[in-house]
């Protein structure tokens, strides 16, 4: 199973958890909570892939943790924030039918 590197942005209890994906440009996953938007994130994985699909581009490689602290601004955010690895279902990863 793929698991995507989701970077968790916690402002604290009067503001919303977000969660960003790097290797998914434009998706993000949110809760009132750590444990909402963590419970969230699979979903919103699971929806950008199918949107993607349905364009007929395929989904990106997930990098690993250590690959992307080899950017300088990935790693800047995963030294700032917690990171958590979010799994996409396999039928997302699929080619899209022709």
């Amino acid at each position: 199973m793929t698991h995507y590197v989701a970077i968790i942005e916690d402002a604290g209890p009067d503001f919303a958890v977000g969660i960003w994906f790097p290797d998914l440009p434009g998706c993000f996953s949110a809760g009132d909570t750590l444990d909402e938007a963590l419970a969230n994130a699979p979903e919103a994985v699971s929806l950008w892939l199918e949107d993607i699909a349905a364009e007929g581009r395929a989904a990106p490689r997930a990098r690993t943790p250590s690959k992307l602290k080899a950017v300088p601004e990935i790693a800047a955010d995963m030294g700032r924030y917690a990171i958590a690895l979010i799994p996409a279902p396999d039928v997302a990863l699929q080619p899209a039918a022709e």
